[in-house]
């Protein structure tokens, strides 16, 4: 069974708004485009931009820990490297993120908006080829459309699908199907891709990202229905290639998962 390629987004500043795409060219071995390029540091995280190396997202301004982040809404020109971002009463910024004094002007206008939520001195992160992702080897994120309905039914409540900030969302698959599929190949539009696991899901999902407020608790409900807290799975890519809205999006033959079960290839 193949699904759909329903929705594509990348977040170019990690806990920031999700922006839309229509198209995006996967390349082997790494991850979405423009996707985690910059973190924001609320006090000492140990990142050394010399030494890039995976640090946990509580060490950043992410919604699991700032719901408030929110209320910025903003805007990546990957050609330019420049940020727009605006608020509720703040003036609209835009600065150019490749620039140590573009960092520091969208750092202070963050610690405005976020006021004595921040635990301490805010910094804008990059390194060249980093990427500040939530998992070290989580390259790309799939999200179940369906899965997410079916919670939906057991909450009786609509869940915006962007809470769970995936790259690619998937309609066609049969709910939770994806939980199965560790080590298996799968065609995601004209790239190829290995699933890597489910995603372990945190406090982020309880958080409206339209308004910042924490309404929901998606994680213990989760637990409470279904005996885990996974919703999406990572691959890694393999083949390159090019993923469209509309492209389909493969379901990994049955006899292909169930051998990466059985062969212990999750981690």
């Amino acid at each position: 069974m193949s699904g759909h390629i329903a929705a594509l987004y990348r977040h170019p500043v990690k806990g920031f708004t999700p922006e839309p795409l229509a198209r995006a060219e996967l390349v082997a071995g790494a991850p979405f485009p423009c996707d985690r390029l910059y973190a924001v540091e609320t006090g000492p995280s140990g990142f050394d931009p010399a030494a890039p190396a995976f640090v946990p997202k509580q060490k950043f301004a992410v919604l699991a820990a700032l719901p408030q982040v929110a209320r910025a809404v903003t805007r990546f020109d990957d050609d330019t490297g420049v940020l727009s971002v605006s608020a509720p009463g703040l003036p609209d910024l835009t600065v150019p993120l490749g620039e140590a004094a573009g960092r520091q002007a969208f750092a202070d206008w963050l610690t405005r908006l976020l006021g004595d939520e921040a635990r301490g001195p805010l910094q804008v992160l990059q390194a060249p080829g980093h990427r500040f992702m939530d998992h070290p080897r989580g390259d790309v994120s799939i999200l179940n459309l369906a899965s997410v309905r079916d919670l939906e039914q057991k909450l009786g409540r609509e869940i915006d699908p962007l809470r769970f900030r995936a790259n690619i969302y998937v309609e066609g698959w049969p709910p939770w199907v994806e939980n199965q599929w560790a080590g298996a190949d799968m065609m995601v539009g004209w790239a190829q891709a290995q699933v890597f696991k489910p995603i372990v899901r945190c406090a982020a999902t309880d958080v409206d990202p339209a308004t910042g407020v924490r309404d929901m608790e998606i994680t213990k409900a989760l637990f409470e229905h279904y005996g885990h807290m996974f919703c999406g799975v990572y691959v890694h890519v393999t083949r390159d290639g090019a993923v469209s809205l509309g492209d389909a999006c493969s379901q990994p033959q049955p006899e292909a998962a169930a051998q990466s079960i059985l062969g212990g290839t999750a981690g």
